[in-house]
Order: C-alpha cells, then sequence, then structure tokens
C-alpha cells in the first residue's frame, strides 16, 4: 500500500506509528525485560513442543516493544503516550505448509502451547496448500547479539526535557510569524530476541526516533493560508539526533532559503526556518506549467525512490500477492528479462539493512538472516529483487536478501521493504555546481501530497518548499508546483547525482503493507539529483 499522502493545514500531522500495547508510565519503559538465558529457555521450550507435533522447521520471536509520542500544538502540550507489548510469535512448517500462532502467556507451558497450535494450523492450511514451502538454506549463527549504537537513549531522556525542547520549537515558530504551529516526537524500541531450528539465538536491540513539526501562517486579510512541514528525518538514533552539529548540516543552493541534516538535526533553527517559509509562500509566484529540469533534494527525493522503486520491486508484489490490497508493479520478471531501461546510466540504486542511522538497520532480519547490501539498478539496468527464505527460489536463486519482518510479536513476519537508496555519483559535484547547468529549473525540498497508480508506475509528486532555476540561478520561490511523470520515463531523465558530500537520508516511520496491514519503518539515501524535461503542472488551477 505504501505511505499515505501528506495533508496540509493546521492540524497536520504524520502518519502516527503503531501505538499497540498497554499504556504505561514512561518511568516503566525504562525497566528491564527478560535476560538472554531466560530468553532461550522459553524460545526452546516452543521449538521443542513444535518439533514433537511435526513440525519440520521453526522459528520463535520474542518481542517487547516499547513506544512513546510527545504531541504539543502552540503552548501546550495535547498528548503524552507510553505504551510496552511484550509477547511471543511461533512460526512453523507442517506438512510442507506455514502455520503461525503467538501469545502473550510469555511462559516456557505458553510458549509450547502456542507452538503447538501453529503446527495445528499448518497442517490445516496443508490441505489446501497447492505447492509445498521451500526455504533457502540458511546457517546457524549460535548465540549471538546487535545493538543499534545510539549514543543517548530517549527513553532515558526526562519528558520533561523532550517537552520543553518541542514547546521551544513551537516557540522559534511563533515568533517568526507562525499562525498554528503543532509538533511531535516519537520513539520506539524493540527488544527482538529470535531463535530457531537453523541453530540461531538472536537477541537485538533497535532504537528509532522522529521528531517532527507543521507550521501554518494565515493572512488574515484575505484568509489564505500556507503550511511547511518539517525537513526532519526519522533516523535508526537515540536522543543524540536532537543535538545539533555544524558538520552535519548542508545548505541547498545559493539563493534558496534551504537547510538539510544528516546525522544531527535542528529543529529550532528549522522551525524559524518553516515559518519564514510558510509566510514567504503567500506571496510568491504560482508556477508556471510546462517543462522544467528539477533539481531535488534529498529528504524530497526519497518518497519518489520509496514509491517508484522500492515497492516496485519488492518480489511478491512482482508476483502479484499482494494485488488485492496494494497494488502490483510493472516491473515483472518478463520485463526484468527483456532488459528494458529503468533509469539512465546514472542509476545506481542499492538495498540494504546496513547502513549506520538508517531506520532498516539490523543485524539479522526476522527470520535469523543475517543483513547485506545488494544490487537493485546497476547503470540503469534492474538486476534483482527483494526476497525472503521462501522466495528466493522463485527467481533462480538461493540465498535470502535478508528483509524479512513483522512489526509485532503478534504478527507474522513477510517481505518487508529496506533501505533502498540512491547511489551518489562518483566525480565530484555540489549542489551549486548542479544548478549552474540548469537554464529552466526548479528546486524541490520536503514531501507534499502525492499519488502513485496500482502498478507503480503513472506518478505525481509535490512538496513543501519550491524553487526558480532561470539561467543557472535560483530567483525566487515558487509555490503550486507538482511534478508528473511514468516511473520509467522519469529515472530515464536523471542526468546527474551529486557527490558522497551531500548523501542524506530521508525516512519513513509507517510504511504499509500487508492484509492484515503491518508497518515497517525504511530509509532512503541519496544525494541532490537532476532530472530533465520532467512535466510541471500547476495545482492551484482549475481544469475545463
Amino acid at each position: 500500500m505504501g505511505l499515505t499522502g501528506l495533508a496540509t493545514g493546521a492540524l497536520w500531522l504524520p502518519s502516527l506509528p503503531s501505538f499497540a500495547g498497554n499504556a504505561v508510565d514512561p518511568m516503566r519503559l525504562l525497566e528491564a525485560g527478560p535476560d538472554v538465558a531466560v530468553k532461550k529457555r522459553l524460545a526452546d521450550a516452543a521449538l521443542n513442543a513444535a518439533k514433537a507435533a511435526g513440525a519440520t522447521y521453526t522459528d520463535v520471536r520474542i518481542g517487547r516493544y516499547l513506544n512513546q509520542g510527545i504531541f504539543t500544538r502552540e503552548k501546550q502540550v495535547q498528548n503524552i503516550a507510553s505504551t510496552e507489548s511484550f509477547g511471543a510469535g511461533v512460526r512453523v512448517i507442517a506438512n510442507g505448509t506455514w502455520g503461525f500462532a503467538s501469545t502473550n502467556t510469555v511462559t516456557e507451558a505458553g510458549l509450547a502451547k502456542a507452538a503447538q497450535l501453529a503446527v495445528q494450523i499448518a497442517k490445516a492450511n496443508a490441505k489446501v496448500q497447492k505447492e509445498q514451502v521451500r526455504l533457502a538454506p540458511q546457517k546457524g549463527y549460535g548465540e549471538v547479539s546487535w545493538k543499534a549504537p545510539i549514543k543517548q537513549n530517549a527513553f532515558e531522556v526526562p519528558v520533561k526535557e523532550k517537552v520543553d525542547l518541542l514547546l521551544a520549537a513551537n516557540a522559534k515558530a511563533l515568533d517568526n510569524g507562525a499562525s498554528f504551529v503543532n509538533s511531535v516526537l516519537f520513539q520506539v524500541n524493540e527488544q527482538k530476541y529470535f531463535a530457531s531450528t537453523d541453530g540461531s539465538y538472536i537477541d537485538q536491540d533497535i532504537h528509532r526516533i522522529y521528531p517532527t513539526f507543521g507550521v501554518t501562517v494565515v493572512d488574515r486579510t484575505s484568509g489564505k493560508f500556507r503550511s511547511r512541514q518539517a525537513l526532519s528525518s526519522p533516523m535508526g538514533m537515540g536522543y543524540e539526533y536532537l543535538t545539533p552539529k555544524a558538520e552535519d548540516k548542508v545548505a541547498g543552493p545559493q539563493g534558496s532559503d534551504v537547510v538539510g541534516y544528516k546525522y544531527s538535526y535542528d529543529i529550532l533553527e528549522d522551525a524559524a526556518r518553516a515559518a519564514k517559509q510558510a509566510k514567504e509562500k503567500l506571496s510568491c509566484k504560482s508556477v508556471t506549467p510546462g517543462k522544467y529540469d528539477l533539481v531535488l533534494d534529498p529528504h524530497h527525493l526519497g518518497l519518489t525512490i520509496h514509491e517508484s522503486v522500492g515497492h516496485p520491486l519488492e518480489l511478491d508484489r512482482v508476483l502479484g500477492y499482494e494485488a488485492n490490497y496494494a497494488g502490483t508493479s510493472f516491473a515483472t520478471l518478463e520485463w526484468k528479462k527483456l532488459g528494458k531501461p529503468y533509469g539512465s546510466k546514472q542509476v545506481n540504486i542499492v538495498a540494504d539493512k546496513l547502513q549506520t542511522s538508517s531506520l532498516g538497520a539490523v543485524g539479522y532480519d526476522d527470520e535469523g538472516v543475517k543483513t547485506k547490501e545488494w544490487n537493485l539498478i546497476t547503470e540503469g539496468k534492474l538486476v534483482d529483487y527483494q526476497k525472503i527464505r521462501d522466495q528466493a527460489h522463485m527467481v533462480g536463486q538461493n540465498e535470502s536478501d535478508g528483509c524479512c519482518y513483522a512489526q509485532s510479536w503478534k504478527d507474522v513476519q513477510f517481505q518487508r521493504m529496506p533501505n533502498v537508496s540512491l547511489k551518489p555519483g562518483a566525480a565530484k559535484l555540489s549542489v551549486d555546481e548542479m544548478v549552474k547547468n540548469v537554464d529552466k529549473g526548479i528546486y524541490i525540498a520536503g514531501n507534499g501530497s502525492f499519488s502513485i497508480d496500482q502498478q507503480r508506475y503513472n506518478f505525481q509528486f509535490g512538496g513543501q518548499v519550491f524553487y526558480a532555476i532561470e539561467k543557472g540561478k535560483i530567483t525566487g520561490m515558487l509555490e503550486d508546483v507538482a511534478y508528473q511523470s511514468n516511473t520509467q520515463e522519469f529515472w530515464n531523465s536523471c542526468s546527474a547525482v551529486c557527490d558522497q558530500s551531500d548523501y542524506r537520508f530521508a525516512g519513513f516511520f509507517n510504511d504499509g503493507k500487508g492484509q492484515p496491514s503491518q508497518s515497517s519503518a525504511v530509509s532512503h539515501g541519496s544525494s541532490t539529483t537532476r532530472f530533465n524535461g520532467v512535466n510541471v503542472i500547476n495545482t492551484a488551477r482549475k481544469i475545463g
């Protein structure tokens, strides 16, 4: 299904992460869960019970999921939500078919009962299964662990300190002309233990954080209003992300009032700038429709990568398994065999679950496969898809890509998008140098509303801020901009990518997929990138 489009207005909020679980006092989130020895004993109870019931393969996931969201508007705190969810899921193969059961009774007897139920479900499913499950081989890793390399656990920071920061950001926006402002801080900690009959016992500690806001300026005379959302990205980091560092700031092209952020984020600076830009939007020029060369900031391009590359290269979507809910993909196996160009020679896109500080970074996926990086598109040519253990044989491969994930212990794991990123250009190229070569263009930063068809082909994307480029220079802000294209045409129009010094993440906390729907978090890295001759429309103009 992908992400939902972003609405504008005074009460804008991003898609909310799942807060499933039991509401708890924030201090409760600092309590430790069961130690590794206890979790191993619990997992073994499930593994042994499943084998005794007839399973040929079993994996167990014991998970403790902590969430906290702090919500403010102007000078008030609107809500503080802290939740904890703890339980276990057992997945088995019996009679060549999958079965799954979960429980919040995390005892040896509780897990054994869940394992027995999973086997019963698998055997019932086998009566209608047309083809037996085939798993790519996977070695066991023994007892291993992985921890996100955070510097400051956000859950250990006093709630008051986090509230004060959000209210200070609101004050900055109000001081610079905002009529309305709301801000939010999301924090997630997944404590996950995986065990399988392959011989793996994997303990992982994963952290994510997302500070964001929405600013609106209203012209009281005309009644017009304009908004600007935060240019932050959710990250696989701790609270250190909110300690600004000068070296992490990346300026947009000269003449634009845009600043991007790498591994730390200045919410106070961004909130003040957002109010000024929203005010400027009220009186800036409305775009003239036509063909333009687009210079796309990483914070904007991440969404286009997500929708036009990340989703269409999910193998289950390609094979039609998602058709009923989220659609299919134009990039079929037959399309790949024909060797049609996905993009220009400048387009090199990789998938990974390794990049430090990204949302997708983990040591092992949710079926115990060690994570890696692999190529999806090389010099414009589609070379691979995203796949997990029971999909690899469908494309003649014998190895999972390590991109299996479940949103909680009570949900069955399945193929999810890893980080999908456009590699930076090899040659030295700054944003200003890129703009100098543009005769008629538009620079776009931030995500706006969007739409894309059910095959991930025809699309339209907006943004947060837009600047006209004329004869190599930024000449002023624009409004009412959206570009239309199709995936193949768009990526084949890619003519230049800035170098590694400009590389940054965009990210999404709440990417939906599956029935019942599950959410996952994913990052998309890129440098500022140029696309030639893209059709731009004016979103304020009426048709007919």
